[in-house]
């Protein structure tokens, strides 16, 4: 309540709820985007511009709660699209244009005369830059005519010899079956033969990696002195690699090309593992068999003795562009012969084995059922949080649990490339200025991360035959249908959703017919309002519009119902 003397206290106020939270949560609830992006569209015919706001995208509801459950509904669409096919999804690509036959053949001819100059070994040097820079515009041509790849490698791409190594199994993994492999993607088909209804079931796996000690049940170690936080480590940092080792054994023993979407999430202490439908399916046992021997060899130099630390760090040598060590002034050794010292080594032992741990749980799933749709619903479960907001921090046991963990992180090397070698005395690839060790700037070392820098969805490239921008291109023209939108011509959109003139909307439009230039606004830009008031505009255009399509989506009454 308000003082005698009518105004209200500090902690009145502080009580209140802030306008701006309000309008975000308001957005939010509407399914409108909280951080949305200005961008200025400019008419290139008659210089007219104005500021068009575009959806952030962000895939984690932390950041914006509508952008990440679109994404998210629009990846379970995916995944419940592709999982029971029953033909196989080809996709067929579109014959080449003659301006795009035109540019391949031009490039043709400047590359059999570039090849035939510098064979001769007499060629003029400017020559053959010239006709270089040549085969480098065509390239941009042949990209920009709409051809995917490219034609063929540069002379100047051509990189280094690529190290090969043994590729002989480990003896200490099983062997697995080998079956001819087909060129199709969907699984078999089995038939009742009482009802004589044909089923094609597929699976639903979850993998996970091995025990590093007793935990509790909220995954806290039984004795954390005990517990193996280093190896925890290493195996979180190349788990991607053990999925796809994982995908080509069970390819090879299932004789087809097996179709998969995958999602990777922590357990609780604080593991991924992985949750993968599988177009198709394999006997349990042959998939606990190849679980059991699929394995990923790190071949790195080793990290097991610190050599520098604290303030005794390698020193920076400008002029040599290397790191020196800052008591005996040496070169340290750089990554190729720290890799040429392993491969000269009598039996060399890889850096790290990652392997899966013995639970293999697998179920077969049938289209249709309750079970398939809650097995999707699972898939997409955690697909809009961070890795470490999947299960978060509830108590000191699970916090120091989580800090342990990023401590063991902090100074374990992510990649070649990652400054942390420099600890163990071995310079990374492309060394430069400036690194320093447990200071990598990959997001493997982030808390957020927890060791886990690959991808969270994992989906094969014959999943459904579409990319994701085709099943988001699906859901948009389902809209316009359903709302009567058919036109594809720029120009103000009609309100009224029964009108067959309707046409996109502007920023659509635009993007289609190439008849504007885009660019980045700024907020600070006077044209720019500011987001609170964006974010009410963008709110009431979402109720105008699905005003609209529930209009379009109610059946109109007959005459005879109106009469009644």
């Amino acid at each position: 309540m308000p003082t005698p003397t009518g105004k209200s206290t500090r902690a009145e106020r502080l009580a209140q709820p802030l306008a701006r939270e309000v309008a975000e949560q308001v957005a939010a609830d509407h399914g409108v985007c909280i951080r949305p992006v200005s961008l200025r569209r400019t008419d290139i015919g008659t210089g007219r511009t104005e500021v068009i706001d575009v959806p952030c995208g962000s895939t984690l509801e932390s950041r914006c709660p509508a952008c990440a459950n679109r994404k998210r509904s629009l990846r379970r669409s995916q995944c419940e699209e592709g999982w029971h096919l029953t033909t196989e999804p080809v996709v067929e690509p579109d014959p080449p244009t003659e301006e795009q036959q035109g540019w391949v053949e031009q490039r043709a001819m400047v590359t059999a005369e570039r090849d035939r100059l510098a064979a001769t070994g007499t060629a003029d040097p400017e020559q053959l830059a010239t006709l270089d820079a040549a085969i480098a515009d065509l390239d941009e041509e042949i990209t920009a005519s709409g051809l995917r790849g490219s034609v063929t490698r540069s002379a100047s791409a051509t990189s280094g010899p690529r190290r090969v190594r043994s590729t002989k199994r480990r003896q200490d993994v099983p062997d697995l079956p080998r079956r001819p492999m087909t060129r199709k993607t969907v699984g078999r088909a089995f038939t009742d033969p009482s009802s004589g209804k044909v089923f094609r079931p597929s699976l639903f796996l979850t993998l996970t990696l091995d025990s590093y000690g007793r935990v509790f049940s909220d995954g806290t170690p039984v004795d954390p002195s005990t517990y193996d936080y280093r190896r925890a480590a290493r195996d979180t940092l190349h788990f991607s690699k053990l999925i796809d080792r994982f995908v080509q054994n069970l390819r090879r023993v299932a004789g087809f090309d097996v179709q998969y979407f995958a999602s990777v999430e922590p357990q609780r202490r604080l593991a991924p593992h992985l949750h993968m439908a599988t177009r198709g399916t394999l006997p349990r046992a042959e998939l606990r068999q190849i679980a059991a021997a699929t394995y990923h060899q790190v071949w790195w130099p080793t990290a097991d003795e610190v050599r520098f630390e604290g303030d005794h760090l390698p020193v920076w040598h400008e002029t040599a562009g290397t790191f020196l060590d800052p008591g005996t002034g040496e070169i340290l050794p750089t990554w190729d012969e720290a890799l040429d010292e392993i491969d000269a080594a009598p039996d060399p032992e890889p850096f790290h084995v990652v392997r899966f741990g013995r639970q293999v749980d697998a179920k077969g799933v049938v289209a249709g059922t309750e079970d398939a749709a809650r097995c999707v619903r699972y898939l997409a479960k955690y697909l809009t949080k961070d890795i470490a907001d999947c299960h978060a921090a509830e108590t000191i046991r699970q916090e120091q649990h989580v800090d342990r963990l990023i401590e063991t992180l902090r100074f374990e090397p992510c990649s070649p490339r990652c400054s942390n070698w420099l600890r163990y005395g071995i310079q990374p690839q492309d060394p430069k200025a400036g690194l320093r060790p447990g200071f990598c700037r990959s997001k493997a070392h982030r808390r957020e991360h927890l060791g886990y820098a690959g991808r969270r969805v994992l989906v094969s490239r014959k999943w459904s035959g579409k990319t994701l921008a085709d099943h988001k291109a699906d859901r948009l023209a389902w809209v316009l249908e359903a709302l009567g939108i058919n036109g594809v011509k720029s120009g103000p959109t009609n309100e009224d959703p029964g009108n067959n003139e309707h046409t996109r909307p502007p920023a659509l439009t635009s993007v289609d017919s190439g008849d504007y230039a885009w660019e980045l606004a700024r907020p600070t830009d006077p044209d720019v309002a500011p987001r609170e008031q964006r974010l009410l505009r963008a709110v009431g255009e979402a109720l105008k519009r699905r005003a609209q399509l529930d209009a379009a989506r109610t059946p109109v009454p007959s005459a005879m119902e109106r009469a009644a």
